[in-house]
């Protein structure tokens, strides 16, 4: 699977591992930085990610910054995606299956790095149910999208 991936200062020591864990996995990588801890801005880390998957550039996304929650707002600003944040292995697949989550965020400096892992083998091994009442409820969120998307 192609997994993009982006992090601030924040989360790029959690980037590098992930990234790391996904390649021996047999994953292909797309990084869309940060490549140091030299503060950064998680709202460019979370379009670039948000970008590269509604674009198709890679199937999910995952995106890391210090506690999770600005990465998780600022992605969810980006039409088409539908962010997480997840900090239990039971919502990583949840939120796929039910939500059709496109891409999973992490705080760094919550989870360690044993949890971060079980919890994107979570997310990257979930599918979407495509039940009639989670179609019905994503597509209420794709409609809510479009309703306020058209708003300047």
């Amino acid at each position: 699977m192609r997994i993009v991936i982006g992090a601030d200062h924040a989360g790029f020591e959690l980037k590098r591992i992930i990234a790391d864990y996904l390649r021996k996995q047999g994953h292909e990588i797309i990084d869309k930085g940060t490549d140091s801890d030299k503060p950064v801005d998680y709202p460019d880390f979370a379009e670039a990610v948000g970008k590269a998957v509604i674009n198709d550039e890679g199937e999910r996304g995952v995106l890391i910054c210090g506690s999770g929650v600005g990465a998780s707002v600022a992605a969810n600003k980006v039409p088409g995606i539908r962010a997480g944040l997840c900090h239990d292995t039971y919502s990583a697949h949840q939120g796929v299956e039910h939500d059709d989550m496109n891409v999973l965020v992490l705080g760094a400096r919550v989870i360690g790095v044993e949890l971060a892992c079980e919890l994107v083998n979570n997310f990257l091994a979930a599918k979407y149910t495509d039940e009639e009442r989670h179609h019905r409820r994503v597509a209420k969120i794709k409609a809510l999208e479009q309703r306020y998307s058209k708003r300047t």
